[in-house]
């Protein structure tokens, strides 16, 4: 289980993040949700560590993962892989090196310096891949691809981690509707048939229901709404973005019947 006990984050006289405790099962894909600003982002880069918390503390397996450093921390980084929402790709190298670097924590020191990966780990990147209908473009420059391909490939490289979490901060943003429905796909298939606990931040509600089995809703950086996404009311919608529940019912389209039917099937 990952247990964040009164996290806090403060940016001078700015808190980003007040007071969340929340308790995460292994094996849940949580939708964190809410308008800009909310704070969704800040708390995903704090149980990653790539923010130290103000306050607070990030249990891990009963482990106290807060002020980690060293090897400690990057082993607590390959346990609990991020998927940005601007790929964080090498554009001039190819797929399967960018797939690559997430095994740079099962390398040698020496071997990630020179770039030489074992058969091994060439077998579990291109494995990867092949799930994600991905590896007939291995040798490609990623800076040649798709928004929606090349965020696959970086889900490809946090898979490749072996991770026992994964947190997704606006993974769909920058995407239109088909490669929307892909990457919602790919992590729900990640979810269901690895097993890997899926932390991910999302603007559209529909989608949130659509793939999530919870919720956790924030507002001026607090947690103040969690539930199923059954509860999620239009009273909790206006809380949650501070506009009329009708105008939040249309921020976005209704999932399409394709897209909830292959949320049904990967589950």
């Amino acid at each position: 289980m990952l247990q964040l006990a009164n996290l806090r984050q403060q940016f001078g006289e700015t808190i980003a993040v007040r007071d969340v405790s929340l308790q995460i099962q292994p094996g849940s894909f949580v939708g964190v949700i809410g308008r800009s600003g909310a704070g969704k982002s800040t708390l995903l880069r704090m149980i990653n560590r790539l923010n130290t918390p103000t306050a607070g503390r990030i249990i891990y397996a009963g482990k106290d993962v807060t002020n980690l450093t060293g090897a400690e921390l990057r082993a607590w980084r390959r346990s609990c892989a991020m998927i940005f929402q601007q790929f964080n790709l090498v554009g001039r190298m190819d797929v399967l090196t960018n797939v690559l670097t997430g095994r740079l924590a099962h390398a040698s020191h020496l071997a990630s310096l020179l770039n030489v990966w074992s058969d091994a780990d060439k077998a579990i990147a291109l494995s990867a891949l092949e799930q994600f209908d991905m590896a007939h473009l291995a040798a490609q420059r990623v800076d040649q691809l798709s928004g929606g391909q090349q965020q696959r490939v970086a889900i490809c490289r946090a898979l490749v981690q072996e991770p026992d979490i994964i947190l997704a901060d606006e993974p769909i943003a920058s995407l239109d509707p088909r490669n929307t429905k892909a990457v919602m796909d790919a992590l729900l298939r990640i979810n269901k048939q690895f097993g890997i606990t899926v932390i991910c931040n999302l603007h559209s509600l529909d989608l949130a229901r659509a793939y999530c089995d919870r919720l956790v809703g924030m507002a001026a950086g607090q947690v103040v709404f969690d539930a199923a996404p059954a509860a999620l009311t239009p009273d909790v919608a206006q809380q949650l973005y501070g506009m009329e529940a009708a105008d939040v019912a249309d921020m976005t389209p209704s999932p399409s019947p394709e897209m909830t039917s292959g949320a049904q099937a990967a589950a």
